[in-house]
């Protein structure tokens, strides 16, 4: 099988350095995107116009996370000041400077961010190769709530709630995943699977399948459910290779069918999961370093995604046959 997607729009502004995350948001069917060059837009998704921006962090910003309903975006600078913005108002509703020691807390700037899907709390990580839990409210932004530790003094490169809140992933420079169970705080799992860094993860829509996206070129998906006897599932379940470059980004489709890599050499895979095959290959100009699929569509799940990377352009696609 294969499919072709077509090259439908660009932004209209880009950015002045290149993009290092990117979603597109449930709400008003907008793209939002973050950049080295330390601004946050939000796009129409149909004209490639900016709706809505804030003022340009004197650092770049490194991470971007989106709420389910799409009205609010967590994002962070490579300083570690974390911000949420309401995107419907347009204010700047929650701010914690990561990098300032609070009392008897331990501090670290946070390099990766990612909202609790539930509501009220986020996740970060860094340097110390853990996962911290704060608080996602206004009125308590960014204070400590829990430490999930890794037992590695690792670097922190991505973390990663899964879609029923239950779980975060926690992906490291050395090529380990772990994966948190967030009642207990406990970890539940420990995956091997990569030979270097891992830079990008994504969860299946049902919270049952990880996706982990390799500086090694590889691409790891993982079964992470526990049988009935408590123990992490099977682990591995493929391996897609086929970039030549490291892989940078990945996505899965809202029906868990697809997946989405963005890769160092300049081009975009979609990958039919069950398969275990790529079935379409997107040349773009740079490093893709962000992808995401459309929320949802009328013309079906996986028809359409946008890209950003180290051109600074936003771009959309859509799948072929499809308006």
């Amino acid at each position: 099988m294969s499919l072709a997607y077509l090259h439908t729009i660009d932004c209209a502004e880009p950015h002045g350095d290149a993009i290092w995350d990117i979603a597109w948001s449930a709400k008003d069917d907008a793209a939002i995107s973050i950049s080295a060059d330390g601004a946050i837009k939000r796009w129409n998704s149909t004209s490639g116009q900016v709706l809505r921006s804030l003022p340009a962090h004197t650092l770049g910003l490194v991470s971007l996370s989106v709420s389910p309903d799409g009205r609010h975006a967590l994002h962070n600078g490579i300083d570690g000041l974390t911000s949420l913005w309401d995107v419907e108002s347009g204010e700047v509703v929650g701010r914690h400077e990561s990098y300032v020691r609070s009392g008897s807390e331990a501090s670290e700037p946070a390099w990766s961010v990612s909202l609790n899907p539930r509501g009220g709390t986020y996740a970060s990580t860094g340097g110390s190769g853990n996962v911290t839990i704060h608080s996602a409210l206004p009125e308590t932004f960014g204070q400590q709530q829990a430490v999930l530790q890794s037992g590695r003094g690792k670097f922190g490169m991505r973390c990663s709630h899964s879609p029923d809140g239950a779980r975060v992933a926690l992906a490291v420079e050395t090529g380990q995943v772990y994966i948190f169970d967030l009642e207990s705080n406990a970890l539940t799992a420990t995956y091997t699977s990569h030979a270097m860094s891992v830079r990008s993860l994504a969860w299946s829509p049902d919270s049952q399948l990880l996706l982990s996206a390799s500086e090694d070129k590889r691409i790891i998906l993982h079964d992470v459910r526990t049988s009935s006897s408590g123990k992490p599932g099977s682990g591995v379940v493929a391996s897609l290779t086929g970039h030549s470059s490291w892989v940078l980004s990945t996505d899965i489709s809202p029906d868990g069918r697809l997946a989405l890599s963005g890769s160092a050499d300049k081009t975009v895979k979609v990958w039919d999961l069950a398969a275990r095959a790529a079935v379409s290959t997107v040349q773009e100009t740079g490093e893709v370093w962000s992808v995401s699929w459309q929320p949802s569509s009328a013309a079906g799940s996986g028809a359409a995604f946008v890209t950003g990377g180290e051109d600074g352009i936003v771009r959309w696609y859509r799948a072929a046959g499809t308006g």
